[in-house]
């Protein structure tokens, strides 16, 4: 029986969902420790979290990027919050999808089949884990995760898409235009700094493994990737 974790502080809503959820045959367990939630997440190890955004102490953004650290189990955040950019940063913070309440349990239900169907089923890789290597530098995809030595910077979607291009890319260059239509579906919903911006944030998470100039600005083209960690240690 699949186990899946309910991370909602509104007892009446969790017990709604549980309900509800256990009529279709999963195993249903709702967090009450909510200062704790990685270590409840250990102990359960559920196939899929619910989770809401409002949360006492830490928010339902901070728990989803601490389980990404070590797990690739499916996120659904279910919250009262209906702005784009709460989906957004549901998404850039490690979600894999986003329900606003209130809801209808069917809808609830419909997505919580998509996702483990995705990741344990019929439509899951029958591959192992995505690794894209480079000179000692390693990206895990799937956990928003770049990895160098022994240390791990974490990633938000945004950036993993871009270093997946660059790596992907290397020694060629990454179109602007590409990098773009890879992270957004339409243009339209970003300005010309937005990209900028982006690249900005992957070069810090670069230079917290310590490797400094990594991405490469080439006027009037894109980016490309520079192995400088290799430079200097020749």
């Amino acid at each position: 029986m699949e186990k899946i974790m309910i991370v909602e502080d509104d007892i009446k809503i969790a017990e709604y969902l549980s309900s509800y959820i256990e009529k279709y045959g999963y195993q249903v367990m709702i967090a009450k420790d909510f200062h704790h939630i990685l270590a409840t997440f250990r102990e359960v190890q559920p196939k899929l979290l619910l989770l809401d955004i409002n949360l006492p102490s830490y928010d339902g953004y901070y728990w989803c990027r601490q389980i990404r650290k070590e797990s690739i189990c499916p996120v659904i955040f279910i919250s009262a919050r209906t702005g784009e950019m709460d989906q957004v940063m549901a998404l850039d913070n490690g979600g894999d999808d986003f329900i606003t309440k209130p809801f209808h349990p069917d809808i609830v239900m419909a997505k919580i089949r998509s996702q483990l169907r995705r990741a344990y089923g019929e439509y899951a890789a029958k591959v192992e884990e995505r690794v894209l290597t480079q000179d000692g530098l390693s990206l895990y995809p799937e956990r928003l995760e770049l990895r160098f030595k022994n240390e791990v910077a974490l990633l938000t979607k945004n950036e993993t898409d871009i270093m997946e291009s660059l790596l992907e890319r290397y020694p060629r260059i990454a179109g602007r235009q590409d990098l773009l239509e890879k992270i957004w579906d339409a243009q339209s919903y970003v300005d010309e700094n937005t990209l900028n911006v982006n690249i900005a944030r992957v070069r810090k998470k670069f230079e917290e493994l310590g490797i400094e100039d990594a991405v490469e600005t080439v006027r009037g083209a894109g980016y490309r990737l520079r192995i400088t960690w290799n430079e200097e240690e020749a």
